[in-house]
């Protein structure tokens, strides 16, 4: 099996999209969909790379990502942040939260499986 991400997004169309370009490249693949309960998800699954949504129901990908980057064990994980608000302020906020890279929708299949290769590593 190849490598895991966790989808984290709120929206049916992008996560099927996601997941398929990233399942047809040999990716393991699973998505939640709520804000609240994305840290759970994460430290019970332990993927090798996350995509996040900005606004999720429940708790902002902002918020996830902070507690994410203090928590021992889940801190380095590479996380894309996915965003329809493409403001420089949410580009500086999510820098600031330590997010890996940073992507505005709508985004190409091919940005989003470069960028989730690049930050899985070889």
């Amino acid at each position: 099996m190849g490598k895991h991400v966790l989808v984290i997004e709120d929206e049916p169309n992008i996560v099927e999209a996601i997941r398929f370009i990233l399942h047809r490249d040999g990716w393991r693949v699973d998505t939640h969909s709520d804000g609240a309960t994305a840290l759970e998800a994460l430290r019970a699954q332990r993927p090798d790379v996350v995509i996040l949504d900005v606004m999720l129901p429940g708790r902002s990908g902002f918020e996830i990502l902070r507690e994410l980057r203090s928590e021992d064990g889940l801190a380095n994980l590479p996380v894309l942040m996915l965003t329809a608000r493409g403001q420089a302020k949410d580009r500086e906020t999510a820098e600031r939260a330590g997010v890996s890279r940073y992507m505005t929708k709508p985004f190409s299949n091919a940005e989003v499986l470069a960028a989730v290769r690049e930050m899985a590593g070889p």
